[in-house]
């Protein structure tokens, strides 16, 4: 199974857009929810070099950060679309 993993925060639209295409691809993945405040998301950071959120991580696929909604959603069709 795919080795995803996604950092998201509650009520984020452009987190719901990527874990709307997940659920529709069927595919696992491990949510790590953030933080509100920007200056505590160290986590995300670290993953990606910025706090905005969604950001996708494919170990498998050597995604080690991909922010930004809509390539996460265009990167998901191609790599897990049938």
């Amino acid at each position: 199974m795919a080795n995803l993993e996604l950092y998201e925060l509650e009520g984020c639209p452009y987190c719901a857009k990527v874990t709307k295409k997940l659920d529709e691809l069927d595919l696992e993945y491990e949510s790590h929810m953030v933080p509100r405040s920007h200056d505590e998301r160290t986590e995300v950071e670290e993953v990606s070099g910025q706090t905005g959120v969604p950001v996708l991580v494919d170990e498998e696929n050597d995604v080690e950060g991909m922010p930004e909604s809509d390539d996460i959603v265009e990167y998901l069709e191609e790599e897990y679309g049938s």
